[in-house]
């Protein structure tokens, strides 16, 4: 047993530690790092539980420690967060020592009664980045070059670029799934007008000779299949399916998560 003793008496712990890890600390932005040594993936940072009050306006979240105290935290997720923002749920916050930050706290993970969730929407990028450099997913193994946030289509920025060594471009699109129903991982958890543009600038791309790739990051163990939330948004389930048979491909991956960090677990099927 290792206790947390970071914020005076708003602890998380002491709590079953499986092996030894040290945290890397924070630089610049507020999240998490890349975890070095054999255990791949990111790093949380320290965390501090509480219980969910309530979501507001969005970005925010009004959380209850376990010292009683009431905070606000930032809520890193501009999306509906259905099915995983139900109050009473245990919540578990980072807190930044930044004097620029409003809020101090950053609302990270839900405990779900099936899985931990991952809320924080600044997560995928950095996840999948790190897993295609580390050459951790086959189907990316090819590239040598991954760039971030490159500029394309019409007054857009791809989340990842990837180049091999012959100069073949692979244009990757990822996107936070956190909205599971009965094992079946569902995007979007809102309509999107914005997810169906990236579609349709992913396929200019296959028209144009490169290769194009939505990758779905399931924040979350529990789900067993991907596919489209046709109950919430049928225009982007139509779009997502008119993109596949346009040469655009679906890469879907779900996540072990626990309080030390966040690593890819396994890719998933997807039904169309």
């Amino acid at each position: 047993m290792r206790p947390y003793t970071i914020l005076g008496s708003d602890i998380l712990g002491p709590f079953p530690m499986r092996r030894q890890v040290v945290l890397p600390s924070l630089t610049g932005m507020d999240g998490i790092m890349n975890r070095k040594g054999p255990a791949k993936g990111l790093a949380w940072p320290r965390l501090v539980q509480g219980v969910l009050i309530k979501r507001y306006k969005r970005f925010m979240a009004d959380v209850k420690l376990r010292n009683g105290r009431v905070v606000t935290a930032f809520c890193p997720n501009s999306g509906s967060m259905r099915g995983c923002c139900e109050p009473g749920r245990i919540v578990y916050l980072s807190r930044s020592s930044s004097p620029k930050r409003r809020l101090r706290y950053t609302w990270e993970m839900i405990q779900m009664p099936s899985s931990l969730v991952g809320v924080n929407t600044l997560v995928p990028n950095r996840l999948v980045k790190a897993a295609i450099k580390g050459g951790e997913i086959p189907t990316f193994a090819a590239y040598t070059n991954v760039m971030s946030e490159i500029r394309y289509g019409k007054n857009s920025r791809i989340d990842l670029l990837l180049e091999d060594s012959l100069g073949n471009l692979c244009f990757v699109e990822i996107k936070n799934c956190t909205l599971v129903e009965d094992g079946a991982a569902c995007f979007p958890d809102a309509v999107t007008a914005r997810g169906l543009k990236h579609l349709n600038e992913l396929r200019e791309q296959v028209r144009l000779g490169h290769r194009s790739v939505n990758f779905y990051l399931v924040q979350r163990t529990d789900a067993d299949f991907f596919r489209p939330a046709d109950h919430i948004d049928p225009a982007y389930g139509q779009g997502l399916r008119s993109a596949v048979r346009a040469g655009v491909e679906i890469v879907a991956y779900n996540v072990f998560l626990d309080l030390e960090g966040i690593r890819l677990n396994r890719a998933l099927p997807y039904e169309l």
